[in-house]
């Protein structure tokens, strides 16, 4: 058996919570060469490189294989925020056993349900961590109330804002997951404004990060933070611009910004195609002298030819797979009627919604295999 000795260098998980606006996204941003998973489409305001809003639980899924795969290119995930993240994956869950809300389920069945699927995503950022890419989950706050079973009377927490339910166990999967569980929140003082001391004012607002455990609040961290710092990510840099991973061990760069688009999947998922760049040339722009005609539209390429036409009355949730994939409404049709479940001339648009979601959503994995066993039975393949 090998024995292995002191420090072990790796990848961060952490987790960032707080109210909202506060400014937990802009931290996460100042990580090594972030790449965003923007769950609720709060970052489009910010100069950051992200992916697309995610649709579905699978969709999210895939997103963060792909990130897994590009090895250096990104130093952080970012999913922001997890909480919403929750929200795919309960919807999935319902969907998938054809329930109308996690409640349906009885006995917390449904909960302990989701909380299966959400630590089977752990493990997937887990393999994320193992590529030498840090992982940062944003999150909301919310406030409960608390009670300590050897103890008297019960007070307020912060604690994060997942499976506001008591039979949910997300909250504490999600903790335990991490390294580090920041606090984000205002610093505020309580001043008196009479002389009996009787009326008070809040005062102050400072935002503060919190890194250890509180009654207040959960927090944690295996660096040696500080109790309380300012919002101010030079108080964490050293953690991630030291660790020993080739990987992460560059320091933190602020990279403009740039478009990503959805390729087929033997392109591997989304590309760059930011406007300024082709190829990694840079492009400069040009504008057409006065007088001149402009230029006729530029016609589409071949392969932008040979892209299938996805009708838009499709579900979201579905049409962004079959873009990722370049699966055609034909190709679904024909899937779906081998299965029996619709005539083949019935429009996708047609189809009930829980079927979308439950099945062809929620099983994309195993429809999209049954397209690609449909494609290679096709002849001249």
């Amino acid at each position: 058996m090998q024995v292995i000795s002191g420090k072990v260098e790796k990848a961060k998980k952490v987790v960032t919570y707080g109210p909202e606006g506060i400014g937990k996204s802009s931290l996460a941003a100042q990580f090594p060469r972030p790449i965003f998973i923007d769950t609720e489409g709060s970052t489009t305001e910010m100069e950051v490189d992200r992916l697309p809003k995610p649709t579905s639980w699978e969709m999210l899924r895939q997103q963060v294989e792909w990130v897994k795969q590009q090895g250096s290119r990104f130093g952080t995930l970012v999913i922001d925020t997890i909480d919403w993240a929750e929200m795919l994956c309960v919807e999935s869950i319902c969907a998938k056993h054809q329930k109308n809300g996690v409640e349906d389920f009885g006995y917390g069945k449904g909960y302990i349900y989701v909380a299966e699927e959400l630590g089977r995503f752990l493990n997937l950022l887990s393999d994320v961590i193992e590529a030498g890419i840090h992982v940062v989950l944003t999150a909301h706050a919310q406030i409960i109330k608390f009670e300590q079973p050897d103890e008297m009377g019960a007070y307020d927490r912060y604690q994060l804002k997942l499976g506001q339910k008591t039979g949910s166990r997300t909250a504490a999967l999600v903790k335990e997951w991490a390294d580090m569980v920041l606090f984000i929140n205002y610093k505020t003082f309580s001043v008196a404004t009479d002389k009996e001391g009787k009326k008070n004012k809040g005062q102050g607002g400072t935002r503060t990060v919190y890194a250890t455990h509180h009654p207040a609040w959960d927090a944690k961290n295996r660096h040696g933070l500080p109790d309380e710092f300012p919002l101010d990510y030079r108080y964490l840099s050293h953690i991630f611009n030291g660790s020993g991973s080739a990987n992460v061990s560059a320091p933190a760069q602020q990279q403009s910004s740039e478009g990503w688009s959805m390729q087929s999947p033997e392109g591997g998922g989304w590309v760059n195609t930011a406007p300024s760049q082709v190829y990694g040339q840079p492009q400069s722009p040009t504008q057409p002298d006065a007088g001149q005609p402009l230029a006729q539209e530029q016609q589409p390429s071949a392969d932008e030819a040979l892209k299938p036409h996805i009708p838009n009355d499709i579900p979201p949730s579905l049409r962004d797979l079959m873009v990722q994939h370049q699966v055609s409404e034909n190709e679904i049709q024909i899937v779906v009627s081998n299965k029996g479940y619709y005539p083949m001339d019935t429009p996708i648009s047609n189809y009930d919604k829980g079927f979308v979601e439950g099945v062809l959503v929620g099983a994309w994995q195993q429809v999209f295999q049954m397209i690609q066993e449909t494609r290679n039975d096709l002849p001249f393949n």
